[in-house]
């Protein structure tokens, strides 16, 4: 989602000051270090990646220095809190495998979330029914996913209630995807020696082909807000 997007969806969290927020697969550590600046919240940012943990480090330093904000390098699966039913917000924005997929990721996040408090997922629907060369390509089942309706109605079958969503356009798509082509164009340009580039260029092109013939107009992505009861 654009930048407009995300300012808004953090501006409409209105979190208390000290707020507990809890961010599984927390990637480069923007969504806590954002709403820190906004609310001051206190934070945990799981991530299995230890690039991303550094980058979650360096961002924190230099934007939040006395951020009560903690992050773990580890599995999200894995993550225990210290006590359940603990955080005012807890989040998984597009890494639903994590969990093992939709409905897994909301069992999950309502066990740590207090009652009355938040739960924010990212993730995939389909648009259209996929093709099977798009599957095939992409290397998916369609019970992966659901539909937009899906995703909310799952969230209500769980026992929450859906507040809000923020759909992706084709701009938000295009500028996600096609960002990717020009990183793996300038990494190629400055490291023509990599042994690793004709492997990175060759899933670079079928991952435009896939995208460009099927995928813009099949998958669409979303962030869902629920409130637990």
């Amino acid at each position: 989602m654009n930048e407009e997007k995300f300012e808004k969806l953090c501006r409409l969290f209105r979190l208390e000051r000290e707020a507990s927020v809890l961010d599984v697969a927390c990637g480069k550590g923007e969504f806590l270090t954002r709403l820190v600046e906004l609310y001051g919240i206190v934070g945990v940012g799981v991530d299995i990646s230890p690039y991303c943990i550094k980058n979650c480090l360096e961002k924190k330093g230099r934007r939040v220095p006395k951020a009560n904000i903690d992050f773990i390098e580890m599995d999200g699966s894995r993550y225990k809190p210290d006590s359940y039913e603990s955080f005012d917000l807890a989040m998984c924005i597009g890494a639903s495998w994590v969990y093992g997929g939709h409905r897994g990721t909301l069992q999950a996040l309502k066990k740590m979330t207090k009652p009355g408090g938040l739960i924010a997922v990212g993730e995939p629907f389909w648009v259209k029914e996929p093709s099977e060369e798009y599957l095939k390509a992409k290397e998916l089942k369609k019970e992966e996913f659901g539909t937009h309706y899906d995703n909310v109605k799952l969230g209500e079958e769980e026992g929450l209630i859906c507040l809000y969503t923020i759909v992706s356009n084709h701009d938000d798509w295009d500028h996600y995807e096609t960002l990717q082509w020009w990183a793996v164009d300038d990494y190629v340009r400055a490291n023509p020696d990599d042994s690793d580039n004709p492997e990175l260029l060759e899933r670079t092109r079928t991952g435009k082909e896939s995208y460009l013939r099927w995928g813009r107009d099949t998958q669409g992505w979303a962030v869902y807000v629920f409130r637990k009861h």
